[in-house]
């Protein structure tokens, strides 16, 4: 049995398939993943109700699992908005890069064809969405 904190299998699949600056989105339960998506990027729809799984209990889980580089939020329309990107900023380890982009430069990423994976949440806040970018293990 695995000893890691991800046991979807989709999930795992993908992230073990991305390589080195491939991309993961983690994204609300509004955004249209459908039609903003890289083809042939994998797409794990997790919520089975509101609120659960939120973004930042999803980006710790794969911050636990594989190496990250870089975090990307979409700018939010107001500062007091910021709170999910706080939060997932919060969770990662000293040193990650992080970055906020407007909302059009973010849908350019997720559509880019770098995206591995894309699991959408259940969470229904604005601006919860992140870009992990894959980062290289070290001994």
């Amino acid at each position: 049995m695995l000893r890691v904190p991800i046991i979807h299998p989709q999930v795992l699949s993908a992230l073990a398939s991305a390589g080195h600056k491939s991309l993961i989105v983690v994204a609300d339960a509004h955004f249209a993943a459908a039609t903003n998506i890289a083809k042939g990027a994998t797409v794990v729809h997790a919520a089975l109700r509101p609120e659960t799984p939120l973004v930042p209990e999803v980006v710790d889980l794969i911050s636990r699992t594989i190496a990250i580089e870089a975090v990307t939020a979409m700018s939010p329309s107001e500062p007091s908005l910021c709170a999910v990107a706080d939060e997932v900023a919060s969770l990662l380890p000293e040193g990650i890069e992080r970055s906020a982009v407007d909302r059009a430069a973010f849908v350019a990423l997720t559509r880019s064809a770098d995206v591995a994976l894309c699991i959408v949440t259940g969470d229904t806040r604005r601006f919860a969405n992140a870009i992990l970018r894959v980062g290289v293990t070290r001994p």
